[in-house]
């Protein structure tokens, strides 16, 4: 698989990244057996960069990795850990914090489930609103003085949060979210300002949380998508899968899944926009071997446009997430007035590397 550097000055990685959450923090339990596989198989294909959270299962995601890491991988693998999101004892998302103190004793019980001695990136998961970004940044910097941390990341951020921070310390990535159903990163400065910076970008929820995949036909009794996630709500959902079946022409003519398609689009988007690596959400070893073959298409010019036409910019009904959730995201924040985060009670999800 070939590489590219993720930000100037950053670490080697392939165009495709394994997403973790779904191992520990999903609807369904992940069998730890198949987790662990999966992680094996995407070292084994070159797909490196493992993207995990101290949030994720409360732990249990960075010991899943721990154990899943055997000798020899630990050096193999780029880990990129999150931290900041605060959970209570039932599960939910209590708060957002960047305080320095916090930052490092974070990192200390994260070093310690990991069972190394660095992580690779290390980044905010939220901007926390009451700790101004240089302070976060600042501890992160001293971490990369005394060797925990090799390289500094953000997640989720607006275009000045990202300038104030690579002030104070080089960054090397920003995470967001960015698929064909989520542009906003083209259009609000995110990835023109990385681009400017020499900062790449890691694009999770490049499956639009299920509805890329080409399987998702009509929504679950139950399914919590449709609380949190307005794409899921009936008066959105048909008008979302008209636009996934506006894609199975394109993907039929490239002899791949709609899924493999929508990926292949996100990496195709490191041509113009600066390093792209789209994050893969896999819990089972095939999905790894599927999300390979995308890495593997050549999208034209033509095919892309093609695609946009397919699936205009803003074509897509309703928003990212539910209005307690878009307050927090400093990135959907843009030019736009300050909004007030919502109550911490009120914000009982996150996102999910789907």
């Amino acid at each position: 698989m070939q590489t590219r550097t993720l930000g100037t000055g950053g670490p080697q990685v392939g165009p495709l990244a394994l997403g973790c959450a779904g191992m520990s923090d999903h609807t369904t339990p992940a069998d730890e057996a198949d987790a662990v596989a999966t992680i094996h198989a995407a070292l084994a294909a070159g797909v490196t960069l493992l993207d995990t959270a101290d949030f994720y299962g409360m732990g249990h995601n960075e010991d899943l990795i721990r154990r899943a890491l055997r000798d020899g991988d630990r050096e193999k693998a780029v880990l990129s850990v999150k931290f900041g999101g605060l959970r209570g004892p039932d599960g939910a998302f209590v708060g957002i914090e960047g305080r320095p103190a916090h930052v490092k004793n974070a990192l200390a019980y994260s070093l310690r489930r990991l069972g190394t001695d660095h992580v690779d990136i290390y980044r905010p998961s939220r901007l926390d609103p009451d700790t101004p970004i240089e302070d976060t940044v600042g501890a992160l910097s001293e971490l990369v003085q005394a060797g925990y941390v090799r390289h500094v990341g953000l997640s989720e951020v607006g275009p000045k949060t990202i300038r104030r921070a690579h002030a104070v310390h080089p960054i090397r990535d920003v995470q967001i979210e960015y698929s064909l159903f989520s542009r906003g990163p083209e259009t609000n400065g995110i990835l023109d300002t990385c681009r400017e910076l020499g900062i790449g970008v890691t694009a999770y929820g490049v499956l639009a949380h299920g509805l890329l995949t080409g399987a998702y036909r009509q929504a679950a009794e139950g399914d919590p998508r449709a609380h949190w996630l307005p794409r899921f709500r009936p008066d959105n959902l048909a008008t979302n899968l008209a636009l996934v079946d506006r894609l199975r022409p394109l993907a039929g003519a490239h002899g791949i899944s709609v899924a493999q398609l929508a990926t292949a689009w996100v990496m195709a988007q490191s041509r113009e926009r600066g390093t792209i690596v789209a994050v893969l959400g896999a819990r089972r070893p095939h999905r790894v071997e599927e999300a390979l073959a995308a890495a593997d298409v050549a999208l034209t010019d033509a095919d892309l446009r093609a695609i946009d036409e397919a699936v205009p910019a803003g074509a897509v009904a309703g928003t990212r997430y539910a209005a307690p959730l878009m307050a927090l995201l400093d990135s959907e924040r843009g030019p736009k007035p300050s909004v007030t985060p919502a109550p911490a009670e009120e914000t009982g999800a996150h996102h999910e590397h789907v």
